[in-house]
């Protein structure tokens, strides 16, 4: 199963981006004999400012034909680790090829593109920066692999 984060913003080379490539590289690795990954990252930039709307077009034109969405948004459901791992295992089971993961901008994803989102997930009722939920996620996609592996990473 593939997974692609889809997310609102450039991320600049620094310390954020370091990590995020260092939790999808282990992703890769931990998941790949699981049947997940890889994971990738797609950011889009909306140039003209157009709110909301304009940034939905843009996150659907990078969604890639027939991904089952999981959107990150604070209204979403708040999981344990344990939870998350299993239903990432639940999505690849059911045979989903493309799962996408969409981080919208400052002000949220647009309603018509929520309203298609097949699960809504929260790191916590606060409102975070997109390059720390980026960071978040891809830590928690690793952390799964390593639960649905067996590996000593999560300790609980």
């Amino acid at each position: 199963m593939r997974v692609h984060i889809i997310a609102v913003g450039r991320l600049r080379a620094g310390p954020e981006k370091e990590l995020i490539n260092d939790y999808l590289t282990r992703f890769d690795r931990t998941g790949r004999s699981l049947g997940l990954g890889p994971a990738q990252v797609t950011e889009v930039e909306d140039k003209k400012g157009g709110g909301m709307g304009a940034e939905a077009a843009l996150l659907d034109r990078a969604l890639p034909k027939g991904a089952s969405l999981c959107i990150l948004d604070e209204r979403g459901t708040v999981e344990t680790s344990l939870q998350f791992a299993d239903r990432l295992g639940q999505w690849r089971d059911k045979g989903v090829s493309d799962l996408a993961f969409v981080i919208g901008g400052a002000d949220g994803i647009d309603p018509a593109l929520r309203s298609r989102a097949g699960h809504a997930l929260s790191f916590g009722r606060m409102v975070w920066p997109h390059m720390l939920v980026r960071v978040m996620l891809s830590e928690q996609l690793y952390r799964a692999a390593s639960i649905l592996s067996g590996g000593p990473y999560h300790r609980a």
